[in-house]
């Protein structure tokens, strides 16, 4: 068979879904655009995809790879997992984590480790989660790459990597032109008493709703991540952010990330005028977004003049920085509106740590 490729948009493969299905189901390798970067798909539960997979990648056997799985409703079907456990992954999926759990041993034994567990991922992509619906079963979740070798975001890049036999070993390729650039998933392994990271992606996590940065673009991924798992599922209330630090910490930089998820640019630091207010056109339940910075405010009866209450109304988006000045306000929202803190803080001189919480977690 030769390698056919299907030149698309994220916005139309379902056209092409009974076509890859077909493929899958004939134990067929397809490579597939994801939340992260280009991947391999194949049947994880048809020895021979499975086989053929790791013959193009030149993956060593033993070496574990990680599956899509068709949503939380099919979890326990292939890994064990606890109530404490089950908390941790619905805090982070959708998203770019796979998640080490013990496996119920469903998929071919190929892409389980040696020790019995089995790498899951639920991406925050809907053409993958509507494919793996579709299909019913867990679909290999490994970057298109060879072993060894850096992720790819455009098929020409990936095309470059790979000899005649190398190509004619895939029977699909779904091209969607260049992907954002992310790099591949976290992965975390929950089956420690402790959470351990066994690689780095774009979000590090320290432990249940704490995370590690590295640089500003992390904090604002961070806080685009926060906007999905922790606001998206918000209506009918106002949305309170208090954000916490020292100075130069990156409360900023998590605003930016927040107005980035709102498709809202050029945030300016209104640290000499108290606030801004900036129009959130293309979400389902917010209309306005309030950016307060309080650092020059000296107690809490300055507040007058900023007259935050007025903007407790349920379209409304309001992020404090410097909230630690104000920490008797929050007892005059909270039962108003949702309310979240993020506290950052320095790990060392690179590395900062954002601490997401509700009051009554604090």
């Amino acid at each position: 068979m030769h390698m056919k490729i299907l030149e698309t948009t994220p916005e139309k493969i379902a056209d092409f879904y009974d076509e890859i299905l077909k493929t899958l189901k004939n134990s067929g390798v397809v490579v597939f655009p994801s939340d992260t970067v280009y991947g391999f798909l194949a049947d994880a539960q048809s020895r021979s995809a499975v086989e053929k997979l790791i013959s193009i990648k030149k993956r060593p056997f033993g070496k574990p790879i990680s599956v899509f799985i068709p949503g939380f409703e099919g979890l326990q079907r292939y890994v064990e997992v606890n109530k404490e456990q089950f908390k941790i992954l619905k805090g982070l999926l959708p998203g770019p984590f796979t998640i080490v759990l013990p496996s119920k041993h469903k998929v071919v034994s190929l892409l389980e480790s040696e020790k019995g567990t089995l790498g899951i991922r639920i991406p925050d992509y809907r053409p993958v989660q509507s494919l793996v619906e579709k299909f019913g079963r867990p679909i290999t979740a490994t970057s298109a790459n060879m072993s060894g070798k850096g992720p790819h975001y455009t098929i020409e890049s990936f095309l470059k990597t790979l000899s005649d036999k190398k190509k004619s070993q895939i029977d699909l390729i779904v091209d969607v032109g260049k992907l954002p650039y992310n790099k591949p998933s976290t992965v975390v392994d929950l089956t420690r008493s402790r959470i351990s990271i066994l690689r780095r992606g774009d979000l590090v996590l320290r432990d249940q709703d704490v995370f590690i940065s590295e640089s500003p673009a992390q904090t604002r991924k961070t806080a685009r991540f926060f906007m999905k798992k922790y606001i998206a599922g918000v209506k009918d209330r106002a949305v309170f952010v208090f954000l916490q630090g020292e100075l130069g910490v990156g409360k900023t930089e998590f605003v930016k990330g927040i107005a980035e998820a709102l498709n809202i640019k050029d945030i300016i630091s209104p640290t000499f005028v108290g606030f801004y207010e900036y129009e959130i056109k293309d979400h389902l339940h917010l209309r306005k977004l309030v950016h307060f910075d309080l650092y020059n405010i000296e107690d809490e009866t300055e507040l007058e003049y900023y007259r935050i209450e007025d903007f407790v109304e349920k379209s409304n988006l309001v992020v404090v920085e410097w909230a630690e000045r104000i920490s008797g306000f929050v007892e005059k929202v909270k039962d108003k509106a949702e309310v979240f803190y993020i506290k950052l803080s320095y790990e060392d001189e690179r590395k900062r740590r954002i601490k997401i919480s509700r009051p009554y977690q604090l």
